[in-house]
């Protein structure tokens, strides 16, 4: 089921397209091989093009031929074949009248300059869907949204317990209670969910203060194979990390409701995540439970823990474990301490930390490894961009939003970043220039009050944005193709009136057929 105006796009300062070096001409287009000619003329070349156009008396109009106008060209202009400026003659004269004048020439030079800048812009700023419902059978709110790359599946999982396992295309194919019934009597929730794909298991967190790991290689319901007990505050976020060049070494870091961030280091995950009591047999379906002062005395060989609580008692709303900082980043929504990242010098030595004070907190953060650049989505309407090495003060204050930011991400492949804030809008930035580039806001939540998750997978250009239990989707057009398109969908018919030299195109638009302008949109045609 798809809404048709949930979101309504509107674009904020766009970024021009630059002419190529050492032409004040039109745009070149990557893709245009070769250079076209009215690519590379520059505005010298155009004021000897129009030179030759001028008339003697001030009522004429000159007109060319197409062999007049090629070797005029080539006399005035200086540079350039005549079947170049053949080619160009044939663009230009559209109607094939046989003569082209200064009107006609610069009137599709407009046009190849917009299509070029349209072209620059669908490169830049990327095209949405319709905003699309997905279909779920959740209750309560949606916790987290996974894509596992090894199955090419996404998990969705509720703070109900329940699970959610859909195939790529976005079909639900499944759905499994991860809470039993007696604990449900308990009034317990799931918190967070991790996926551990080194070792195809994901590790979900529970109000009774654990941490279960499920078996995704099971056939039929996910066995539980670790209970991991005796955690002194409730894990309420999580985020795990693998080396991809040796998956043996992964880290699992998490955030409690005390104010502490604690950490995982496995050394043999591909082996065993822990050791299993001297008595356990070899039956997987038998769950090993884990005592947190076990992992703390070191008992267990295959890994060790890191931790701190520089948060002093503000609930951990996000952790995560980043390899090329070799850091653990977290932040809470204080005032003091508000991000804190934790250094890993030296394995198994005493983290060092660095904090960032943000004016009201924030609700969540990013990172951008190759621009080493963290932003966070502040309670106070700001999205802000630190250098994790600098703590002053930001290196730059991205402002527009009205509201408070609830999350933010980055585009990885480009320098681009999403927001999005408490009144339902959503941004997308340029990062080089710190200006807003796209503006969508959304109107399928009624309430003020909701819980809302908020996941890109740039991998499959889909965005996911949840309120609550319901579950929405965004999904991002394929590449724009090189040729500029005046409709949304199929040209079923075309009328040309021959007086007015206009063309009525179905679908509802009147065009100049000369210009190519766009001229009355007529929302009943047809």
């Amino acid at each position: 089921m798809s809404s048709q105006n949930a979101f309504e796009l509107n674009k904020g300062p766009q970024l021009g397209s630059k002419s190529p070096e050492g032409t004040g001409g039109v745009a070149t287009d990557e893709d245009h091989q070769p250079t076209l000619l009215e690519n590379q003329l520059c505005v010298s070349d155009f004021l000897k093009i129009q030179s030759a156009f001028e008339p003697s008396e001030p009522c004429q109009t000159i007109c060319m031929s197409r062999e007049e106008f090629m070797q005029r060209m080539t006399e005035v202009v200086g540079w350039g074949t005549n079947d170049e400026y053949g080619e160009l003659f044939d663009k230009v004269d559209v109607a094939q009248d046989g003569f082209i004048n200064w009107d006609k020439l610069t009137s599709f030079m407009l046009l190849a300059l917009y299509e070029n800048d349209e072209r620059a812009k669908a490169t830049v700023l990327p095209q949405w869907k319709d905003l699309e419902f997905l279909p779920t059978k959740h209750k309560d709110t949606i916790q987290k949204v996974i894509f596992l790359k090894s199955s090419s599946r996404y998990l969705t999982i509720s703070k109900e317990g329940l699970l959610g396992i859909w195939g790529e295309n976005l079909k639900l194919q499944e759905t499994l209670p991860i809470i039993s019934d007696a604990t449900k009597l308990k009034h317990l929730w799931v918190t967070s969910l991790a996926s551990l794909e080194n070792v195809n298991k994901i590790a979900v967190a529970f109000t009774s203060k654990e941490i279960c790991f499920y078996d995704l290689l099971s056939k039929g319901e996910f066995p539980c194979q670790y209970k991991l007990q005796g955690l002194k505050g409730t894990p309420i976020c999580m985020d795990y990390w693998y080396n991809p060049l040796d998956a043996n070494e992964s880290i699992l870091s998490f955030g409690d409701t005390t104010g502490k961030v604690q950490a995982i280091v496995f050394t043999t995950a591909l082996i065993s995540l822990f050791e299993r009591p001297a008595n356990a047999h070899e039956d997987e379906e038998v769950t090993a439970t884990i005592n947190w002062t076990e992992l703390l005395s070191g008992y267990h060989k295959c890994c060790y823990t890191l931790q701190h609580n520089l948060h002093h008692g503000d609930w951990v709303r996000q952790v995560t474990y980043n390899a090329s900082l070799d850091a653990l980043i977290s932040s809470t929504t204080s005032n003091t301490n508000t991000v804190v990242v934790a250094w890993r010098e030296k394995s198994k030595t005493p983290l060092k930390m660095t904090s960032f004070n943000v004016a009201e907190g924030i609700h969540a953060f990013d990172y951008h490894s190759r621009l080493n650049l963290i932003a966070t989505a502040g309670i106070n309407n700001k999205v802000c961009l630190w250098n994790p090495y600098v703590v002053s003060k930001p290196v730059g204050i991205l402002w527009g939003h009205s509201a408070s930011v609830i999350a933010v991400q980055f585009l990885a492949t480009r320098k681009q970043l999403f927001s999005f804030s408490k009144d339902k809008v959503l941004r997308l930035w340029d990062i080089q220039h710190q200006l807003s580039i796209q503006r969508m806001t959304c109107s399928f939540s009624k309430s003020q009050d909701f819980g809302c998750l908020f996941h890109f997978d740039e991998a499959h250009g889909r965005l996911f944005i949840s309120f609550n239990s319901q579950l929405g989707l965004l999904a991002m057009k394929s590449e724009a193709s090189k040729r500029v398109k005046s409709h949304k969908k199929a040209v079923t018919c075309v009328l040309y009136h021959s007086v007015l030299k206009q063309g009525t195109f179905s679908h509802k638009w009147f065009t100049e057929v000369y210009e190519g302008n766009q001229l009355i949109w007529l929302p009943g045609g047809h």
